[in-house]
């Protein structure tokens, strides 16, 4: 194709088309390069662009939430990035309309709280102090830098300070307290027998007649589930581990004992004092004079650091910055840390940060490693290294081979791999290395069940992978009454049971409407009963499905009570008798309640005070999705 397309380039009426191309490109293309062709961005809110870069970084930080939630067994389409952008484009939207209403309200967040709280985050210690090395690399695995990470932090405190506000001036009336109190803090008077499913199941006898009835009605319960049976090929990075070659460790060993070799690390701590904008030379000179002379009288290093540094972020732990091996800190620093003695104050260093005042707290000696010292790692690394190399090696061979074989067996001949054979298969597996989404998806597939294709390889992780190929495709087939006469007579016996029951449970509910009382009733059957005085919504010993059939059932009149039955999970009946209900009373209600329903009544108020505003914003805003 490129061949022809070179040989017809030369006409002449091709040159020609060509030359009214370019020359339209260069009105109107090149002017979209240049200028960037108008807005770059995904979004429009009111103005303000949302980038394509913020987007992404919303849908990987979604990523790793669901990776984090859900482990290996998540479904790859959960991750497919078109579907999180989606998501991620409306929750930013929210996110910039709470902004632009908090930037019209002059709500503001300091510099200072900011510190305090990227101080207080227990993931950016190390051996129960803030450690700058770790907060650095863990935002940079997350894929931020210091200063988008504390911008997004400042954000995310405005916004919670604006749901702060939004939430503080909702609250319950005294009616509203009054009024809910009376239902969440209600009392009922309930009496109950149980009839045990287990009681009149002793007795049940199956026929032949039965048996066969309930099959012949119910064929469609006895159908056995779709399955497969699959050949497949599984590749880890483990089958490929080999013996490590002496000279090649030793070949590595001198390539990376200087890395090794232990350098002299100090551990540091510092008072920075920075002058602010508004801070006079002589201020500025007069705090530095007031630190140094606090500082000669022997006072703690790290309580100053506390009280005087303008580094907020190690002045919570006494300054402290972690260890450097001489290239952590300015240059400045680094030579006065080089000449100090262990717990020595340092005189003034002047950076561009400020001024400094400097101890070392503990200095690790360099010293000499030992090939002995290195063999467990090294040869970890070189058969990690020799390993995955092979494994991905063979992972794209195995996918030629297979796109266009027969079966997994020739491929496997020629890469001296195992084909296996699975034990039958259903669509809703839930063990195993067949229960994964992305494995359960390809069998399913019609690629692989309807056409009998080989699958893909899959990459279960970056050390795993599969492909696979149906062997055997068993189509639901009614099973025959032997197979399925077990659970025949189980379920028509539990059927029985029920029927039964419910028998007794109408009978006792005759025998209470006819005057007797609940206790007379069971004591005549032989039931268990129990009374509940002043049972309530909430914390009532009554039964789950008995408290929540009470609580559905209108107050009975004066003198007069409901008498009913419900039947619970496991098959029991339970008869009961409501006599009584006691409207709650918020003034009755301990202090302890009182303040719990407020708060409950608050929260529910608040929820729906957040969701009106947030949407009277989108309904006033101005959004523009590209």
């Amino acid at each position: 194709m490129l061949q022809n397309i070179r040989s017809n380039i030369q006409g002449t009426t091709t040159k020609i088309v060509v030359w009214l191309i370019a020359i339209s490109f260069a009105f109107f293309g090149i002017e979209s390069i240049l200028l960037g062709g108008g807005s770059s961005g995904v979004a429009e809110v009111n103005g303000e662009d949302i980038s394509a870069m913020e987007v992404q970084q919303m849908v990987n930080t979604q990523k790793r939430q669901l990776i984090s939630m859900l482990g290996e067994d998540i479904d790859p389409a959960m991750l497919d990035d078109q579907r999180l952008s989606a998501q991620a484009i409306q929750s930013i939207i929210n996110r910039r309309l709470l902004m632009q209403s908090a930037d019209d309200m002059n709500l503001t967040i300091s510099e200072l709280e900011v510190g305090r709280v990227v101080g207080a985050m227990e993931q950016f210690y190390l051996n129960g102090r803030f450690s700058p090395e770790v907060y650095k690399s863990t935002l940079a695995q997350a894929g931020f830098t210091p200063s988008s990470f504390k911008q997004g932090l400042k954000q995310d405190l405005l916004v919670n300070q604006l749901r702060s506000g939004l939430a503080g001036s909702e609250f319950a009336t005294p009616a509203e307290l009054a009024l809910t109190a009376e239902i969440a803090a209600e009392q009922r008077d309930v009496r109950y027998l149980t009839i045990p499913l287990a009681s009149v199941k002793t007795d049940i006898e199956v026929t032949e007649e039965q048996i066969q009835a309930y099959y012949e009605s119910n064929q469609a319960e006895f159908y056995s589930p779709e399955s497969v049976v699959l050949n497949y090929i599984e590749l880890q990075a483990d089958d490929f581990r080999a013996p490590v070659d002496e000279e090649e460790l030793l070949s590595m060993f001198e390539q990376e004992k200087n890395s090794y070799q232990y350098q002299t690390e100090n551990r540091v701590s510092h008072i920075l004092l920075t002058q602010s904008d508004d801070e006079s030379d002589q201020d500025y000179a007069e705090r530095i004079a007031t630190l140094q002379s606090a500082l000669d009288s022997g006072q703690d290093f790290a309580e100053l650091a506390e009280q005087y540094s303008d580094d907020i972020a190690s002045a919570s732990s006494g300054g402290d910055l972690g260890f450097s091996s001489g290239d952590a800190f300015p240059e400045e620093m680094e030579s006065a840390i080089a000449a100090l003695a262990t717990n020595t104050v340092s005189s003034a260093v002047q950076t561009e940060a400020g001024t400094h005042f400097i101890v070392v707290t503990e200095r690790r000696e360099a010293e000499s490693v030992t090939l002995e010292e290195l063999r467990p790692e090294l040869e970890q690394r070189l058969q990690d290294q020799a390993a995955a190399a092979t494994l991905l090696s063979t992972v794209e061979t195995l996918r030629d081979k297979v796109f266009n074989a027969q079966d997994l067996n020739g491929p496997a001949k020629d890469l001296e791999l195992e084909v296996q054979t699975s034990e039958p298969l259903s669509r809703d597996q839930a063990a195993g290395l067949f229960s994964k989404p992305a494995v359960l998806s390809a069998i399913f597939s019609e690629d692989v069940l309807d056409l009998g294709h080989n699958s893909e390889v899959i990459e279960l992780s970056p050390q795993h992978f599969i492909v696979l190929r149906v062997q055997k495709h068993n189509q639901p087939e009614l099973q025959a009454l032997p197979v399925v006469r077990d659970s025949i007579i189980a379920a028509i016996t539990d059927q029985t049971a029920r029927e039964r029951v419910t028998e007794k449970a109408q009978q006792a509910l005759a025998s209470i409407r006819s005057g007797q009382s609940v206790e007379e009733t069971a004591k005549a059957s032989g039931y268990e009963w129990q009374v509940e005085i002043g049972a309530q919504r909430s914390g009532s010993m009554l039964p789950p499905a008995l408290a929540q059939r009470v609580f559905r059932l209108a107050a009975p009149a004066d003198g007069e009570s409901v008498v009913d039955f419900t039947l619970n999970a496991q098959g029991d009946a339970e008869v009961f008798e409501l006599s009584r209900v006691t409207a709650g009373s918020y003034s009755a209600l301990a202090p302890q309640q009182q303040q719990g329903l407020q708060q409950q009544i608050a929260l529910e108020y608040s929820n729906l005070l957040q969701q009106e505003f947030q949407q009277k914003l989108r309904n006033d805003a101005d959004i523009v999705i590209y």
